[in-house]
């Protein structure tokens, strides 16, 4: 008697991920995590399951990185406000500040311009990055005329 092992395997499944279409993702996301833990729950032996040591372990591993991308919001955002904090300080202060063609330029900080998402100082008529300040010092004091009697 001839057994025939008509048995083919099923070809992996393909999981699409940003870095699979082209985006050049360097590194995995809570969503990839999640993924690649569905797929191995889908592929693995029924009369073999996954070791719970295993599982608990890489449970671990997604708390930890959504605890790590959480924080890394929290101090995206921190260092944002600070920014801002220390652009709108400047308002009122005379300030120097590299020109970026190797030039500085010294003038009044009269705004904060925040309409690009980062924090910028104006002086004059133009804006300039908070990296850009290379001095700050109180505004001088304004000149007051006196006049003398005449006799």
């Amino acid at each position: 008697m001839q057994v025939s092992n008509n048995y083919t395997a099923a070809p992996d499944p393909v999981v699409t991920t940003p870095a699979a279409t082209g985006a050049n993702k360097q590194t995995l996301g809570q969503e990839d995590f999640l993924k690649l833990l569905a797929q191995q729950f889908q592929q693995q032996d029924p009369m073999k399951p996954m070791d719970d040591t295993a599982f608990i372990s890489q449970m671990a591993q997604f708390t930890s990185l959504s605890q790590t991308n959480t924080m890394s919001q929290l101090l995206s955002a921190m260092q944002t406000n600070q920014a801002a904090a220390t652009a709108s300080s400047y308002i009122g202060r005379q300030v120097t500040v590299d020109t970026g063609d190797g030039t500085t330029t010294t003038g009044l900080v009269s705004g904060v311009d925040a309409s690009t998402g980062t924090s910028r100082i104006v002086v004059g008529d133009y804006t300039y990055s908070l990296a850009a300040v290379r001095f700050v010092e109180p505004a001088p004091a304004p000149v007051v005329e006196t006049s003398t009697p005449a006799s």
